[in-house]
């Protein structure tokens, strides 16, 4: 142990993480003190990690902090997360930050202090790569003054800040490719709530727990975007035709528009979910380089809504990964299988159900049929607790169905998971 260098011990120190295990495993001797002190680069506090934090007054782990925080030299990546922790003094926050800003890549924060810190003037101008705030309050950003010159990700979670602001501090980030909101508290000026987002170099967007009228994105090197849990009356994507990942889970819009960003898609997922499948081909057709769909959970708000197995064999020739899960109903699964076309390039498969009937049992078939490549099948299901006696033999009926089928279909793994 003793010919380690002292640098590599300082990276062991900082894969530990917690500043409970990086303290108890610098008392092992001299050297590791000083790998502690010079050469640690990773440090986090979380009141989750060690139960003893909430114990302590806040006075003490103000303390506590502060002693361990300022042993150190150096510090790259700092993670201060203090869930149901009153409230610390403003000027001993702000001692932390001003002590370790000018070396910072990385700043994790959920701190409620008395005045609010501002993080933006604090940590701006300087090398910081990767910022993440949690139950905050940003106002004022002056996009000339507190500007980011080397932040690539911001994430921003149950943060107060006005449209403008949000808008403005996109701006003031000249490197930023990954963006997280999750539910921001927006500040309302007007009746209408628009949020409008400009980046030339954003490329992952992840949009949680938002309720707006307008939100506007202009991201012309966007890859993956990613909506959930959203209220939206329209959301718009401008581009230039990179978008690679789409993502949409529980999300009420009623004017979606990214057809002119969909050129270049690979995946598509939508779930939870109500769309009118002439609009979903409208939004998607273009996309010929699609590689893997899901529709999961899917209702289609039309009497005659169904997922049409042979627009999607002639729109998405590339797709090899496909996955169903939609309410079959009478007359609907003889439409959805109509045609001749196959997708040939599909090799995974996966089927699932909300309530069992015989109809299913006739789109697994039918859809194995269409599938001559298939290499894996995977089918969900739901089995409640309690099940009457018609639900068991339907079950029941449904696994000796499987059985037939995989005699015929030898070369495809088949696999069943169940909540």
């Amino acid at each position: 142990m003793e010919h380690i260098p002292v640098e590599v011990i300082g990276n062991i120190l900082s894969g530990l993480g917690g500043a409970r295990d990086v303290l108890i495993a610098s008392a092992t001797c001299r050297k590791w003190r000083e790998a502690c002190r010079k050469h640690l680069h990773t440090l986090s506090f979380n009141s989750n990690d060690w139960p003893v934090y909430r114990d302590l007054t806040t006075s003490q782990l103000e303390i506590l902090i502060t002693q361990t925080i300022f042993q150190t030299s150096g510090l790259q990546g700092l993670s201060i997360l203090m869930d149901d922790v009153d409230e610390f003094s403003a000027s001993t926050v702000i001692a932390w930050l001003m002590y370790t800003r000018e070396t910072l890549r990385g700043l994790f924060y959920n701190v409620r202090t008395t005045p609010n810190v501002n993080i933006l003037e604090i940590c701006g101008r300087q090398k910081l790569e990767m910022l993440k705030l949690s139950h905050n309050l940003i106002a004022g950003v002056e996009p000339n003054f507190q500007r980011f010159p080397c932040l690539k990700s911001l994430s921003l979670s149950h943060v107060s800040i006005s449209a403008l602001d949000l808008s403005l501090l996109l701006t003031a980030c000249l490197k930023i490719e990954t963006l997280e909101l999750i539910n921001p508290e927006i500040a309302m000026s007007d009746a209408q709530v628009t949020i409008e987002l400009s980046s030339p170099t954003l490329k992952s967007v992840y949009v949680e727990a938002i309720s707006l009228d307008k939100l506007i994105l202009e991201a012309d090197s966007i890859e993956s975007l990613h909506l959930k849990d959203c209220a939206l009356e329209l959301f718009e994507l401008i581009g230039k035709r990179t978008l690679k990942h789409f993502k949409i889970d529980d999300v009420s819009v009623l004017h979606l528009d990214i057809s002119e960003t969909v050129e270049n898609l690979e995946f598509v997922d939508v779930s939870n979910f109500t769309i009118i499948w002439p609009k979903f081909y409208q939004l998607f057709s273009k996309s010929s380089k699609l590689r893997r769909l899901r529709l999961w959970d899917v209702v289609f708000d039309d009497e005659d809504g169904i997922v049409d197995l042979e627009t999607i064999a002639i729109c998405f020739p590339q797709l090899s990964h496909l996955s169903l899960s939609y309410d079959l109903r009478d007359g609907v699964l003889h439409y959805s299988l109509q045609g001749s076309s196959n997708l040939v390039n599909v090799v995974v498969l996966e089927l699932g159900w909300t309530v069992i009937n015989d109809l299913f049992s006739c789109w697994v078939e039918g859809l194995l049929k269409r599938c001559p490549n298939l290499r894996k099948l995977v089918i969900h299901g739901v089995v409640s607790e309690a099940k009457r006696q018609e639900e068991c033999l339907m079950l029941a009926d449904f696994t000796s169905l499987m059985v037939q089928l995989m005699r015929k279909y030898m070369n495809v793994d088949v696999q069943f998971e169940y909540e």
